[in-house]
């Protein structure tokens, strides 16, 4: 009698591989949702950096990147209770970044970029075997102090072209030719890897509810979240 109340008493132990229900559906939407918010707010809120940062130093833009997709990666870890899909988040995370990098330059020139029409005077790499191009410009009140870059080959400029650029009078975004200013077109990473993260806290908001109902409690479960 005393060894089977031994072992009643083990088998509702918890913890011993037992069934349990898990959480609700709803804690698991609920949970899912809000790192579908974390993910969207952190490309948002690099956005937004990128944007500010622009023109002082690349390295404020790309530090907020990389905490940002840490943040993203540690959502997904205690939502999924695994670090093969946090991993994965760092992809979209680099997509994000260069998406962002892209986007904020055009966007700011087609909000103050002013209109020029200019020539193309010199080209720094003429003469050499150097794939990056600075092309010296003069407008209407003589050259300008800032040059169009161009890296890689294929070049579509040659000294003597008339072009219409957009510059920013603020000096803060870099010159552009007018007609490859598009900041829309330049949203595709940006957007990618947002649908990516989206797509990975679904993903793992699922997964995750179905370990749960298996008893593979992840840390999340101990906060009331």
């Amino acid at each position: 009698m005393h060894r089977a109340e031994i072992h009643i008493g083990e088998a509702q132990a918890p913890g011993h591989g037992l069934p349990t229900q898990g959480v609700p559906v709803r804690t698991s939407v609920r949970r899912t949702l809000l790192v579908v918010a974390i993910g969207l707010g952190a490309a948002a809120a690099n956005t937004l950096i990128a944007y500010l940062a622009m023109g002082i130093t690349d390295f404020i833009a790309i530090m907020a990147s990389v905490i940002f997709g840490l943040v993203v990666a540690v959502a997904l870890r205690f939502l999924h209770r695994a670090w093969w899909l946090a991993a994965l988040s760092l992809l979209p995370s680099l997509m994000v970044m260069f998406g962002a990098g892209d986007y904020t330059p055009h966007l700011a020139l087609e909000q103050r970029g002013v209109r020029e029409q200019v020539v193309i005077t010199a080209d720094s790499a003429a003469g050499t075997e150097s794939n990056r191009h600075a092309y010296t410009l003069r407008g209407e009140h003589g050259v300008l102090a800032e040059k169009l870059v161009w890296r890689g080959g294929g070049s579509p400029y040659r000294v003597g072209d008339r072009i219409e650029i957009l510059r920013d009078p603020e000096g803060i975004a870099p010159l552009w030719d007018r007609a490859d200013v598009d900041s829309a077109e330049k949203m595709d990473w940006l957007l990618w890897g947002t649908a990516t993260w989206t797509a990975m806290a679904l993903l793992a908001g699922y997964r995750g509810h179905i370990r749960r109902k298996k008893n593979k409690q992840s840390l999340l479960d101990r906060f009331d979240i």
